[in-house]
């Protein structure tokens, strides 16, 4: 598995906008918006600490699997790319590091 996987699935999502109804469970939860799947995002999270609870590791990574792909979703839903999601998460790593060096540096 390489490490885009999210990012091929986020355009997987974006593409299915186009894609018929019918033939496509992402297109639903996209034409419901944004209470379908916002719903299911919620859904899915009960699932996944249900299986960190209760559950076996393949059981916990398929619900992680679900939770993920909806928060993918959701996302589609507002126009928010995965990209802004990532640079966020380093915004904040970053800030992380810098709050450590400094609590280092007034230790000494």
């Amino acid at each position: 598995m390489s490490n885009d996987v999210l990012t091929r699935l986020a355009a997987t999502i974006k593409a299915r906008r186009n894609a018929r109804p019918e033939d496509s469970h992402t297109r639903r939860l996209l034409d419901g918006a944004p209470v379908k799947p916002a719903k299911k995002l919620g859904e899915e999270a009960v699932e996944v600490a249900i299986a960190a609870l209760a559950q076996d590791k393949e059981a916990l990574t398929g619900e992680a699997a679900d939770l993920l792909y909806h928060l993918l979703v959701v996302l589609e839903s507002r126009h928010i790319a995965l990209d802004d999601v990532l640079g966020e998460l380093e915004r904040r790593m970053s800030a992380t590091d810098l709050e450590q060096k400094r609590r280092k540096a007034a230790a000494r």
